[in-house]
């Protein structure tokens, strides 16, 4: 039970044609960029069947090869596996739309199908070829590892709950043991190479060998970050460009990591109101009685633990089943269980990947970014946003292996800008935990006249097509069908019936959990 609860913690987490005036300057990546000039167009892509485990109708697969290092074209390559859901209507294709369910570390070679299954309307369908990849590092394209250990693996991404700055100079000594072993690990010649920008320039390889001009795409959670990345470095290539749940501009950042402390507390008081309004769960019959709950359960079990639940998997438990209206049941249930000193609900199994997972995630988000050096200035953070965001706030904010990676970037972190087509749609839930709505604005304000915002009056995690707001809904299945954005942001009023509408990846909302948590998490979603 404790590594499905740590499950949260592990990973965090499951774009019309008028040109716009650009007022910044152009990142450096986007000048000149070893993927973008000087290579050789791939050749045709060879579709066949997919890996056994893949077991989706009419998903074909195949593979690309790319160079490790695009300074280096001639040098060593890696194989990227890509797949293809065709469009069964060739008189209304109009090119391919590219996926990324998030992450990173989250494979994404059946996510057209699981799009398909979750609702991606007939008209989209028919509109593109559906292209999913496992980035580099992921799954079948070259993954990595850390060589982390079970328990390592279900201890998770996030650090314990730090209540003291010794808590955080204790956890210091893992984070630099996790980053020796990346460092050391059989795939550490990789290490470098294993970023966004990276992954980005696949994604153009894959357009390439696809013979397409222009590809489109629709980026859940970091997928948005992936998106926006793409969209700067290759801004002529980009057709109409989906970013659901966003990121702010930094990508997954020291920034980014503190942000889920945030996303927990614009979330929390659906759930709240949820139990408050349910005296069957003994939570609290007040919204502030279900708080007060929380803080008391989580005191008491940092101090004895209750079925092997201590206060950082309670926290974590709480912060990954508000990803989803429909799994607020079972979070109430298991609130009672750990409440009582009784049997806890049942939880589905870690994925099988999980090493892969956070290995990769570690590869991607501290190549990606600065991150804090000192373990002072992670002490501070902590005692900053656990007096600002006491919820999860002292977790979030604490140090981690990138304090002590082990190798120097190769180049500097993508800047996002202004400079582009104006062909980029975001979409966002008001409350979501993973990737709060300051983000979201933060990175529509980066992007300027290039970008629309949707909000969505709604919590959760993911608008399209898992969430229930109509209005959200279709303003997305328009942009990708017909090119139109909103004239302006535009905020989505809530609508009834909105909660336990909530799907992740094909399971409608209804109250149970036999694949929403597991999906969520195989697929990176849960960042």
């Amino acid at each position: 039970m404790r590594a499905a609860l740590s499950l949260a913690l592990a990973v965090g987490a499951v774009a019309v044609a008028a040109s716009a005036p650009g007022a910044s300057a152009a990142p450096a990546t986007a000048r000149v960029d070893p993927g973008a000039v000087g290579m050789p167009n791939p050749g045709p892509v060879r579709w066949g069947p997919c890996p056994e485990d893949i077991t989706a109708p009419r998903l074909e697969c195949s593979t690309l090869d790319v160079p490790l290092d695009y300074r280096h074209p001639d040098g060593r390559r890696i194989e990227i596996a890509i797949s293809r859901l065709a469009s069964e209507s060739p008189s209304k294709r109009r090119g391919v739309l590219v996926t990324n369910p998030g992450g990173p570390g989250g494979a994404g070679l059946d996510h057209p199908a699981v799009l398909a299954g979750a609702g991606l309307p007939r008209e989209v369908l028919d509109s593109y070829d559906v292209i999913g990849f496992d980035p580099r590092g992921v799954g079948r394209s070259a993954p990595v590892t850390c060589d982390l250990t079970r328990e390592q693996q279900y201890r998770g991404n996030f650090a314990p709950y730090a209540h003291t700055a010794a808590d955080v100079a204790r956890e210091a000594g893992y984070a630099r043991t996790v980053a020796k072993q990346c460092g050391g690990s059989r795939t550490a010649p990789m290490l470098p190479h294993i970023t966004t920008a990276n992954t980005a320039r696949d994604m153009d390889r894959i357009r390439a060998a696809l013979g397409e001009p222009k590809l489109s795409y629709l980026g859940h959670s970091y997928g948005t970050h992936l998106g926006a990345v793409y969209a700067t470095m290759f801004p002529r290539r980009g057709d109409r460009v989906v970013l659901d749940s966003s990121m702010g501009p930094g990508g997954y950042d020291v920034t980014a990591m503190r942000s889920f402390a945030r996303g927990l507390e614009d979330r929390f008081p659906d759930f709240a109101a949820f139990a408050a309004a349910r005296p069957r769960y003994g939570l609290g019959a007040t919204t502030e009685q279900v708080t007060a709950k929380f803080f008391e359960l989580a005191e008491r079990l940092d101090g004895k633990p209750v079925r092997g639940i201590d206060g950082t998997a309670f926290r974590a438990v709480t912060f990954e089943r508000l990803y989803v209206d429909a799994l607020m049941p079972h979070l109430a249930e298991f609130w009672q269980a750990v409440d009582t000193d009784r049997p806890l609900p049942a939880s589905p199994p870690p994925p099988a990947n999980l090493e892969n997972l956070l290995a990769a995630r570690h590869y991607v988000i501290c190549n990606d970014s600065r991150w804090p050096r000192t373990v002072r200035e992670y002490q501070r953070n902590v005692a900053f946003d656990r007096l600002r965001y006491p919820l999860l706030g002292g977790s979030t904010a604490s140090i981690g292996p990138c304090a002590f990676w082990p190798t120097k970037r190769v180049e500097p972190p993508v800047r996002i800008g202004d400079r582009g087509p104006s062909n980029v749609l975001m979409v966002q839930n008001e409350r979501d935990p993973g990737t709060p709505l300051s983000g979201a604005r933060e990175l529509r304000r980066a992007f300027g006249q290039r970008a629309t915002l949707v909000t969505a009056d709604q919590g959760g995690h993911g608008v399209h097509p898992f969430g229930g707001n109509t209005c959200a809904h279709d303003a997305v299945t328009a942009f990708l069908t017909t090119g139109r954005r909103p004239a302006r942001d535009l905020a989505c009023a809530a609508e009834p019936g909105d909660q336990g509408k909530r799907t992740v990846f094909g399971q409608r909302g209804s109250g149970s959990t036999p694949r929403d948590v597991r999906d969520v998490v195989a697929s990176g979603t849960l960042r």
